[in-house]
């Protein structure tokens, strides 16, 4: 009988990455989303598959999926600065209502679970890079707090079950990770830069440009959590590329790439953002033999094809209105 997988989150940028990976190595996928960020359009082609089902759910209610299930991705939650600074309480309730139903679910179902986390966990950090060892350093009563603190809610929610329950799970750190469906409007560095360049409009760098992040090519990614997911390690293992490049260089890098003559403009740096981000990737290495393999430059270019392939109306497309 084929694998079953749940994945939560299925429309957003990364799950549906997950959807289409899965479908690809043969499981009977069911996602689920509430579309508050997710988009139908990211999975609409898998529909008319056999092995592919969709439950349009809130994940921080109740959830039952019937039959079997082998293993459970829990991806749902607003990612963005943009869209977690809008809706807090949503965004607390899916790191903490959302992952104790998901975590009942694999308890019942007898299935392992694999849960999103994220270099958000290490706050502005003290250390770098940024070892799984480190603690951290987060504000919980920031306006990042309310991502921060859910994601490591999560993390120490997901450890009890598996401490107390003896359920099987594991734990991933995403870094800054890009590439097609994201949305333009969701306030990340680079769709910002991009979207940017193609209205023609100045970028804009916050601060003076020296903090730095790491950008993961969203296909390596996937490679790390399918590798993770199978393999045999409970404990919280960074996925991300270390190769590390300023925010300043950074929209340097999207000028020349897109053959445009934007300024880079400076605004102040926003409350508590993150001065330096670089994984170290040892674990990664070590335990599930994986580190990325596209460079920035394909990466890049495979994502600015993408959102010049999008029509003229996405790139003037403001952020969603959620309901409170």
């Amino acid at each position: 009988m084929k694998k079953r997988i749940l994945i939560t989150g299925a429309a957003g940028f990364l799950g549906s990455h997950l959807c289409d990976r899965f479908i690809k190595e043969g499981y009977e996928v069911i996602g689920m989303d509430n579309l508050i960020t997710g988009d139908l359009k990211n999975i609409e082609h898998l529909f008319p598959l056999e092995n592919f089902h969709f439950y349009h759910h809130d994940v921080s209610k109740f959830t039952y999926v019937p039959g079997k299930l082998d293993y459970i991705l829990h991806f749902a939650s607003p990612a963005s600065p943009i869209d977690y600074l809008k809706i807090p309480i949503q965004t607390l309730k899916v790191g903490s209502l959302g992952i104790h139903n998901c975590l009942g679910l694999a308890k019942e179902k007898g299935a392992r679970i694999l849960i999103a986390s994220t270099s958000e966990v290490y706050g502005d950090p003290l250390v770098h890079p940024q070892s799984e060892d480190y603690w951290g350093n987060v504000n919980p009563v920031g306006p990042r707090g309310v991502y921060d603190e859910a994601k490591r809610f999560q993390e120490a929610i997901t450890m009890a079950y598996h401490t107390y329950h003896k359920l099987e799970t594991r734990i991933v750190r995403i870094f800054n990770t890009y590439g097609p469906r994201m949305r333009l409007n969701d306030g990340r560095a680079l769709p910002a830069f991009i979207g940017q360049a193609l209205r023609g409009e100045d970028l804009t760098v916050f601060g003076d440009g020296s903090q730095t992040r790491s950008f993961c090519f969203v296909d390596d990614l996937v490679e790390g959590i399918y590798r993770l997911l199978l393999s045999d390690y409970p404990h919280p293992v960074n996925i991300g590329n270390p190769d590390e490049i300023s925010l300043k260089e950074f929209a340097e890098e999207v000028i020349k790439l897109t053959g445009t003559h934007q300024k880079i403009v400076y605004k102040p740096l926003p409350v508590d953002d993150p001065k330096q981000r670089q994984p170290d990737i040892t674990r990664a290495k070590e335990i599930l033999g994986w580190q990325p393999t596209i460079t920035r430059s394909e990466g890049l270019r495979i994502t600015y094809e993408y959102f010049k392939s999008l029509p003229k109306e996405e790139l003037y497309k403001l952020p969603k209105d959620f309901k409170k």
